[in-house]
């Protein structure tokens, strides 16, 4: 065993959304097993903070979510919130001051788009970059540019921020090939930490009436009437969960991150549109079909890619055929192969790191 050692995460811990949540939350449990001190950065930035609640209570923009929806999207990020409090935190420190965060020895900065330098509030932080942090050793877990693509580049400067990195690795293609093109290395391509770390899902009690469960927002039309029409011809309702999606039956706008794991966990499928939709799909076996936005492009593809799913990528060409099969049938033992093998390269990587 090695010796224990205390290690902050670094992440986007503050973003009011359930795939950021469960993330954080996982590495740093996963971390506490394998018998390390492991606690979040607790960064705070006021600008942050109103960007986030307003994303929070407008997520759909350009379009405007009615008013009676505010009080759901409201207790939906005092939810979230909430329960981030109970992952363990460092003591609070300001963004734009990482000089002023607690000592580790270690810090991990990932999993998410930390790299993103288009993210609209987060892109351009140095402190992702490593910037000012005081800490002996720098790595990375499942870091992720996000929608800024390889084909961009990356600054002279921020590569040369990436080099003080002691190790590398990263959750998706894009990123892997602009580390390489940038640094002139090869990072390791780890698992995205719900996936490396599977949290125990909430018992919700009796599932009830069948369900298909609609995660994300902004679906596209064609998308939309599908998985209604696979839904309708079975007696299926569609539930919402996080956001309204007014093609659904039923809308939980106000869910808790537990509740939004336990219900993917008790559909009879899944229709989404996010990256973290797929993973939680993966982790409860669910059918999905997903249509991918041009924000999360990047990492739906490359992670459908890494797990033989491309076939539950779907366009406005996908006929009725297929999606009545991808919405039937749960990823096979080849899926679960594929991750069980990526789970244990992940792990080379971590214990590499944590050695």
């Amino acid at each position: 065993m090695p010796r224990p050692k205390k290690i902050g995460v670094l992440t986007f811990h503050r973003c009011i959304n359930y795939g950021s949540y469960w993330q954080a939350r996982c590495l740093v449990e996963g971390l506490k097993a394998k018998g390390h001190e492991a606690v979040l950065l607790d960064h705070d930035s006021a600008q942050v903070n109103r960007a986030e609640w307003r994303c929070a209570l407008q997520p759909l923009l350009p379009a405007r979510v009615p008013s009676s929806d505010f009080p759901l999207y409201a207790a939906k990020a005092r939810k979230l919130l909430a329960a981030m409090d109970a992952v363990p935190r460092s003591p609070r420190f300001p963004l734009d001051r990482p000089e002023e965060a607690e000592d580790h020895e270690l810090v991990i900065v990932g999993s998410d788009e930390v790299w993103n330098l288009h993210h609209p509030w987060y892109g351009g932080r140095s402190i992702f970059y490593g910037d000012g942090l005081r800490s002996r050793r720098l790595a990375s877990y499942a870091a992720s540019f996000g929608n800024h693509d390889a084909a961009d580049g990356l600054g002279r400067w921020w590569a040369d921020r990436l080099r003080r990195f002691e190790s590398i690795s990263v959750r998706d293609e894009n990123s892997r090939h602009m580390v390489r093109s940038a640094l002139g290395h090869e990072p390791a391509v780890v698992l995205d930490p719900c996936l490396q770390f599977p949290p125990a899902i909430p018992d919700g009690g009796p599932v009830g009436p069948p369900f298909v469960a609609v995660y994300g927002h902004s679906f596209p039309a064609w998308f939309a009437a599908a998985v209604r029409r696979w839904a309708r011809s079975r007696g299926y309702r569609l539930l919402s969960i996080g956001y309204r999606n007014d093609w659904a039956d039923d809308q939980r706008i106000d869910a808790a991150p537990g509740d939004f794991a336990r219900l993917i966990a008790q559909a009879t499928a899944v229709a989404t549109n996010f990256f973290h939709g797929c993973v939680f799909a993966l982790l409860t076996g669910r059918p999905f079909a997903c249509a991918s936005s041009r924000y999360r492009e990047n990492k739906v593809r490359d992670l459908a890619h890494a797990l033989g799913l491309e076939a539950r990528l779907t366009t406005e060409r996908t006929g009725s055929a297929w999606f009545d099969r991808i919405l039937a049938e749960p990823p096979g033992l080849s899926i679960r192969d594929r991750i069980a093998g990526l789970r244990r390269q992940s792990d080379r990587y971590l214990d590499h790191v944590l050695g």
